[in-house]
């Protein structure tokens, strides 16, 4: 791979380009840094959801507009984003940062004074035949954004934590029917098919006369063809497989923190970066914002408002910088 060595020093590199990392270019473009925003793709995870209504000021939009208006706003200020480019990993020298980031054939090293890693998070995937065909015609990982596109219709929701758990439950007051599908039986050894969720919120779910749980079902194909129409999961007691009929499936198995190109930073059991109430992390001159980190709600204004104050933290560091 061949590899081009940027030996100009920069402020600030900017991974990531959904809320977290244009909310704090926007906050680094104003104080007139000298800064780059390296991301694989502009939006993120933001610009997969669907309707979005909770953003503050905007009765309605959609993920794809919301990822559009960061990206206008951002190059307002003449933004640089370095679009397509994966950073793989970072290295340092005494207390100059040194960003490595692939594109196509390619690599180029960045070095900065300061980091803010806002890279995100991605779903954990079933990995059976459909789900990728089908992703945004009815297969969704976010239930928050799309739930209430499925209004008095079939729907399933797939996981055994308490994002699935909250998923049936948000979808029970949306849809005329919600599958609840757990791979554990039903034991109270495993909170009752659900060993990773909250009992208040499973005994919940449990009252909802229009919510039907599926123990033991290892979930094996989502159906349709422009979009779903249909599940098939494996009975793990009879080994029987099955059939559903549903409008909308909703995974929730879990989420994975983008975090692998990153080793010096201290990271919780889940791979998320641990950050203090400024952003700051175990690193010096390295700060996280939004969903990569350990915060404990994933929401988009929540990442906006982090990355607002890792630039902030950022910026204070930069003052003070002095090169070793």
């Amino acid at each position: 791979m061949d590899a081009q060595n940027n030996d100009k020093l920069l402020d600030l590199i900017i991974i990531g380009a959904s809320a977290a990392g244009l909310s704090a270019s926007i906050y680094a473009a104003r104080r007139n840094l000298n800064f780059r925003v390296l991301s694989t793709n502009i939006g993120g995870e933001v610009a997969l959801s669907g309707d979005v209504d909770n953003w503050l000021g905007i009765e309605h939009t959609t993920g794809v507009q919301l990822a559009q208006d960061f990206e206008k706003h951002a190059r307002s200020y003449n933004v640089q984003i370095d679009n397509g480019h994966e950073v793989t990993k970072i290295e340092q020298e005494g207390n100059i940062h040194l960003v490595y980031a692939r594109y196509g054939s390619k690599e180029k090293v960045y070095r900065t004074k300061a980091i803010i890693i806002a890279s995100g998070i991605h779903p954990r995937s079933l990995g059976i035949p459909g789900e990728e065909e089908l992703k945004n015609k009815g297969v969704t990982y976010c239930t928050v954004c799309d739930g209430p596109l499925y209004k008095r219709k079939t729907t399933a929701t797939v996981g055994a934590g308490n994002a699935a758990v909250e998923s049936a439950l948000m979808m029970a007051g949306i849809s005329k029917k919600v599958y609840l599908i757990s791979k554990y039986p039903n034991d109270p050894k495993l909170q009752g098919g659900f060993p990773k969720a909250e009992t208040v919120l499973i005994n919940k779910v449990r009252a909802l006369s229009n919510v039907e749980i599926i123990y033991n079902a290892s979930t094996t194909d989502i159906l349709g063809e422009t979009k779903v129409t249909g599940l098939r999961y494996t009975d793990e007691v009879s080994r029987n497989g099955k059939e559903l009929s549903v409008d909308g499936v909703m995974v929730h198995i879990g989420m994975i923190p983008n975090s692998r190109f990153i080793d010096c930073v201290k990271k919780n059991d889940q791979q998320e970066i641990e950050i203090s109430l400024t952003c700051q992390t175990s690193c010096t001159g390295i700060f996280a914002a939004g969903d990569v980190t350990h915060i404990p709600f994933k929401q988009i204004v929540i990442s906006a408002g982090k990355g607002a104050t890792a630039a902030l933290s950022a910026i204070d560091y930069i003052n003070r910088w002095e090169e070793e």
